[in-house]
């Protein structure tokens, strides 16, 4: 009895102070596999693919995940394709992999590097990252075969581009230029790589995505986002301190964030808001087909869906109670006992 008596002073105290929840619903799906999963990309809501550790590949058919075969037991960290029928997923020990509609093959990448993200502006014009010190370089499909580009980025995370001629890698990046100093932000103009030192951003940067190439997100270490307004990059209020890795948007004023602790954000064009996420395990990264269609993977074989509505899950005291213990020991966040709260006491 005192402790639910302490529990709802709390309550009153909290909510004497406004706090911003975004407070839609992000459910659970069944991954069937407890590997980890590194990577999501779709080309639409019923065609979905999801790549993680052992050789991971799910697929998402519109109703349930299930399993493909891979042909490999590499850890595979990236996927992207241009269609349906022509994916790639990218992983360990220079690992690509190519989906037709039909089945997985190898393909061969020249590398033994890890390669740890893709992004492509068509099926011939594909980039991957690869960590590789101190050798530096980007692979590049044009259709045929894979082959290195010069690039000073010997630990890149993320990649991103709007075209062929304008193209973003994300990570940390040491040059022998500027007696040494290390750069978070690569753009190439399909000729050269430059360099962007971002301007008060400690750590490292994971993960990049934008609407246009004038307006471009990326987010990294201790809960840095940043924004591209074509010109200059600048900082983002961010109301997290967990490592953010995945970030995508259906346009630039609906862009969801993930990250460490079962964070997800969600920027509405005008601020960042802490969504629930009903788990405590890191999430890698995240898709969507739409603003109300998105998905987000984690560590443990995490698959989230997001579809816009509203959840109706804590309508009970005993909710309340059950989701602040969950936080008292880890496996919930804060906002997932905000949100709780707040639709028990406006159901």
């Amino acid at each position: 009895m005192k402790s639910k008596k302490l529990i709802q002073i709390l309550f009153f105290i909290l909510f004497l102070i406004p706090i911003t929840v975004f407070s839609a619903e992000w459910a659970p799906m069944t991954s069937g596999t407890s590997n980890a999963l590194n990577g999501v990309w779709g080309s639409s809501g019923s065609d979905v693919f999801a790549v993680g550790g052992s050789g991971t590949i799910l697929h998402y058919d519109g109703n349930a995940w299930s399993t493909m075969t891979s042909g490999t037991t590499n850890a595979l960290y990236g996927v992207w394709g241009s269609s349906g029928s022509d994916v790639f997923a990218v992983g360990s020990g220079g690992a690509i992999f190519h989906y037709n509609g039909s089945a997985w093959s190898p393909m061969t990448s020249g590398t033994t590097s890890d390669l740890l993200g893709i992004w492509g502006s068509s099926g011939t014009d594909v980039y991957v990252v690869k960590y590789c010190y101190p050798c530096f370089s980007v692979l590049h499909y044009d259709g045929i075969a894979w082959s290195s580009l010069s690039a000073p980025a010997h630990a890149p995370e993320g990649i991103w581009g709007s075209s062929p001629t304008d193209v973003y890698i994300v990570g940390w990046f040491t040059t022998p230029y500027e007696g040494g100093q290390t750069f978070c932000i690569l753009h190439y103009d399909g000729t050269q790589w430059f360099y962007y030192i971002p301007v008060g951003l400690y750590g490292c940067l994971f993960g990049i995505w934008g609407s246009s190439g004038s307006d471009v997100f990326a987010v990294g270490s201790s809960g840095n986002i940043l924004h591209y307004n074509g010109s200059t990059w600048s900082s983002m209020i961010s109301v997290t301190a967990h490592y953010l890795y995945g970030v995508w948007g259906s346009s630039g004023t609906d862009v969801f964030a993930v990250g460490g602790g079962g964070t997800i954000l969600h920027y509405n064009g005008s601020v960042w808001s802490g969504m629930s996420s009903w788990t405590a395990n890191a999430l890698n990264g995240v898709w969507g087909s739409s603003g109300t269609d998105v998905f987000a993977v984690g560590s443990t074989g995490e698959i989230l869906h997001y579809n816009g509505e509203e959840p109706t899950f804590c309508s009970t005291w005993a909710d309340v109670i059950s989701k602040y213990n969950a936080y008292v020991i880890g496996q919930s966040q804060w906002n997932d006992v905000i949100t709780c709260y707040n639709q028990y006491v406006s159901p």
